[in-house]
């Protein structure tokens, strides 16, 4: 069993994701801490929370993180791509195409436990010093949690077994500009920083994200044979695939066809866990860039040159993925939630 703490600003792909870690048998998910992201704070953590409830995951924690970027100015919340509340417009009370009722209200409806007195940069702090070298932290939103925890304690990178991370691009072009991708442009300097820092950091980004599609019939497989998660799955994700048609970003995925689809980007992060073979890695020194017109690049050294400028200079190496064979992934993916609610 891997524990993790999932990093998650939900979100309808973090719900997918949420529901695979719940399901699989080799993962053991301890909390959820939230981010600013798809959508602000308040409702990030009632997400988790309203989507914990469904999933009937009473145990695990919520806590609630950073409502801005370390650095920079907030970028506005993606709801032409997650909807008015973040998951769809499917939050009990949401009205299609218009803001989201006031959270705490909808926050105190749900049935899960309070969320935990500790911010996330504590909790994920004080996790990783219980369970020493135990906890990999895997981050599906915005760095900026993370990035904090690792400022208030420098020693994390060694506390915790890894780190992965949903986010940024080498090759394939963003999905928020031609070379970057929204979570690292929603806080590139935090992406930087833990970048810098001595730790086993795999990214898990749109190289390999936008080959692995879901198709509607995928997502009704789910509905009708994975329990309450599965029909979570679906009710989200039609806002979310009604982007992908309109928008033409399912055309320009490895998975062309006629038939509606969408990414399950965060979920990708869950299969990189469970299956690290089924991904192909290159590894450098990374950077994130944090401002002009390259903000929130991920940029790789794939080749390890002497560079003499002092941007590349005493880098860790970062693990990024660059192929993944999408198929044994989605049906991974699949299967797990399907079994898991139909024992």
């Amino acid at each position: 069993m891997q524990k993790i703490i999932l990093d998650t600003d939900p979100g309808v792909d973090d719900t997918m994701a949420i529901a695979y870690a719940l399901a699989h048998p080799d993962i053991e998910l301890l909390a959820l801490t939230t981010v600013f992201g798809n959508i602000n704070i308040d409702f990030a953590t009632r997400n988790a929370q309203y989507v914990l409830d469904v999933m009937g995951a009473d145990s695990v924690a919520v806590a609630r993180g950073a409502s801005l970027p370390s650095v920079q100015s907030p970028l506005p919340h993606a709801d032409f791509v997650h909807g008015a509340d973040g998951l769809g417009d499917v939050y009990p009370g949401s009205q299609p195409g218009k803001p989201a009722a006031d959270a705490t209200q909808l926050r105190a409806d749900t049935r899960h436990s309070q969320v935990d007195s500790k911010d996330a940069a504590d909790f994920i702090v004080d996790a990783a010093h219980q369970h020493p070298g135990e906890i990999t932290l895997v981050a599906v939103g915005p760095l900026t949690n993370i990035a904090e925890a690792y400022r208030r304690e420098p020693e994390l990178p060694s506390l915790v077994a890894g780190l992965v991370i949903m986010g940024g691009t080498v090759d394939e072009p963003g999905n928020v500009s031609p070379v970057a991708e929204a979570n690292f442009l929603n806080d590139p300097h935090a992406a930087d920083r833990l970048f810098a820092a001595h730790w086993p950091a795999t990214v898990v980004g749109l190289d390999v994200t936008h080959r692995i599609m879901l198709t509607d019939s995928h997502l009704k497989s789910l509905d009708h044979n994975g329990g309450h998660s599965g029909s979570l799955i679906w009710q989200s994700s039609r806002f979310y695939v009604d982007f992908y048609t309109r928008s033409g970003a399912a055309r320009d995925a490895a998975d062309r066809g006629d038939e509606p689809q969408c990414a399950m980007h965060d979920a990708a992060a869950i299969a990189y866990l469970v299956m690290p073979d089924a991904f192909t890695i290159e590894s450098g020194p990374a950077r994130v860039i944090g401002e002009g017109i390259a903000i929130g690049q991920l940029a790789l050294d794939r080749k390890g040159y002497a560079y003499s400028v002092p941007h590349w200079q005493n880098r860790p190496t970062t693990h990024v993925c660059m192929a993944v064979d999408a198929e044994r992934v989605r049906q991974d993916f699949l299967q797990t939630i399907i079994n898991y609610h139909q024992k």
